[in-house]
């Protein structure tokens, strides 16, 4: 994602995160960025840097899960010529290589325990060294840390330091996901509609149809904004006459099927509505009411857990029923094997 996008949005949970991410940058202390994949937490470290007195010195990146494990402490400390097999030349690590500045360590969930002590030692002493040096090297870095992961309770597990976890926590800044950005989903489709319109050289921003727009509103992005910009860019790239509100949205890429949603058609007077999605049963067919219900429970209770990835506890929410209830139908059912807890 782009730095732009970082300054979209207008839900509260986003705004307040922002404010945080603002509030904390002047400060030369840690700051723990929490937040799932997908939902702008390098950009909220570029924001901590950018408006930091450090903005003009270096902001360094690194992921800590991109890596193997024998090389992580390395990357971060630096190491000497010969340290290690293939190691032919000295080189600094990315705390040297941040000096003055930010350092940026993303996926820090995923950092061995021996990897999270001498990150200690340098978060609390200033200082590095170099893998296969006993010489220290005093640094100047402010770290802002992200991951994913429920620290604290990986803390309790034994698989994360619980000091190096109060060393890193002076800020704590949550970063929502977008499916509880409530306004948000319609601003940032739209922005990225016009970016890809105006990239595709399109004479105007035709917009979605309605249907379009409430099928993007009620997706629950589990990618979140990049996922977001994915489906929206290619919908856009997709759609051959501008004049037209875009009709076709795909949310899975690799799905083969490209399908138009159309606005759901009226119910017959005296028909009920249908849930959206689910195809209402054959009335005049029906000879057996209980086992027409139980058909139409079932298909109401499998179109949920497909729209929400076969998150039950999302599922049963989206339904109105408790966890168990839920886990109830499911089973009678025989739908246990197909949902994921």
């Amino acid at each position: 994602m782009d730095r732009e996008v970082q300054s979209i949005g207008q839900s509260s949970a986003f705004l307040d995160a922002v404010e945080r991410a603002s509030r904390a940058a002047p400060m030369r202390r840690p700051v723990l960025v929490i937040g799932e994949r997908g939902t702008g937490k390098e950009l909220i470290a570029e924001r901590l840097h950018r408006l930091s007195p450090r903005w003009t010195e270096p902001l360094i990146t690194m992921n800590c899960a991109a890596l193997p494990e024998t090389l992580i402490e390395a990357e971060l400390f630096g190491h000497e010529a010969g340290a290690f097999t293939g190691a032919t030349r000295a080189r600094s690590g990315r705390f040297e290589e941040a000096d003055k500045g930010t350092l940026f360590l993303d996926e820090l969930g995923t950092l061995s325990m021996g990897a999270q002590e001498r990150l200690l030692r340098a978060v609390e002493y200033g200082e590095v060294t170099r893998i296969g040096s006993s010489k220290p090297v005093r640094v100047d870095v402010r770290i802002v840390a992200a991951t994913n992961e429920d620290l604290p309770k990986m803390a309790e597990q034994g698989r994360f330091r619980p000091d190096l976890l109060d060393r890193l926590s002076f800020e704590v800044i949550t970063l929502p996901p977008l499916r509880v950005r409530e306004g948000d989903i319609a601003v940032l489709a739209d922005y990225f509609g016009r970016r890809m319109a105006a990239e595709l050289h399109w004479d105007a921003w035709p917009g979605f149809l309605p249907a379009v727009q409430r099928a993007l509103e009620d997706y629950p992005w589990p990618g979140n904004v990049r996922e977001l910009r994915n489906v929206v860019e290619r919908a856009v790239y997709r759609w051959d006459d501008w004049s037209q509100p875009i009709a076709h949205v795909q949310f899975d890429p690799f799905e083969s099927a490209w399908k138009p949603i159309s606005p759901p058609r009226a119910a017959e007077p005296d028909a009920p509505s249908p849930v959206r999605g689910v195809p209402a049963p054959d009335f005049d067919g029906v000879t057996d009411l209980r086992q027409a219900v139980e058909s139409h429970e079932r298909a109401i209770i499998e179109h949920h857990l497909g729209r929400n990835r076969f998150n039950q506890r999302q599922t049963a929410k989206a339904l109105g029923l408790s966890y168990d209830q839920l886990r109830h139908c499911m089973k009678k059912h025989g739908l246990i094997e197909r949902g994921a807890a």
